[in-house]
């Protein structure tokens, strides 16, 4: 069987002082899969660009900034995760450097700089409990996934860090 996922990228941008980071709290569309949880920015890539062009849309699109310091910190494969067990690839970013004012909220709910170490407090999805350390420590390594999701809740989750 071919792997088709579905390709996205999720940015985490980073305060000036490195202590918090910009979350949308989704709250926008009672029907959003992602409703009332908080999450990083980014979204589908389209078929005309590369997984950078494509988180550099995403954030301008969603937080009204301008990416300027960009890191790769790691790669997932999300199988059975989407609405109707789609399989998604997702890349994920930490922007360290940005210029402009974010927006205060989007289409998708409000926007707020949030303490990195309060992370563990809010609605997310159970999964990125398991990532989020990874995404703002200091290890240069980048990290690879396999979280396979289940009735909306992860199955397993294991990683690599090259």
């Amino acid at each position: 069987m071919t792997y088709q996922p579905i390709l996205g990228t999720l940015g985490f941008i980073v305060s000036p002082d490195r202590q918090k980071t910009l979350l949308v709290h989704r709250t926008a569309r009672s029907n959003d899969a992602h409703y009332n949880k908080y999450n990083g920015m980014g979204g589908k890539m389209q078929s005309d660009e590369d997984v950078v062009s494509c988180i550099k849309r995403e954030i301008m699109e969603e937080a009204g900034i301008i990416c300027e310091e960009i890191k790769l910190r790691g790669t997932i494969n999300w199988t059975g995760f989407g609405p109707n067990g789609e399989d998604w690839l997702g890349f994920i970013f930490r922007i360290d450097r940005f210029s402009g004012t974010p927006f205060t909220e989007n289409e998708e709910g409000t926007l707020s700089w949030v303490r990195i170490d309060r992370l563990g407090e809010l609605p997310m999805w159970e999964g990125d409990r398991f990532f989020l350390p990874m995404v703002f420590d200091d290890d240069p390594k980048v990290f690879h996934g396999h979280m396979p999701y289940k009735n909306e809740s992860p199955s397993n989750w294991s990683f690599q860090r090259v």
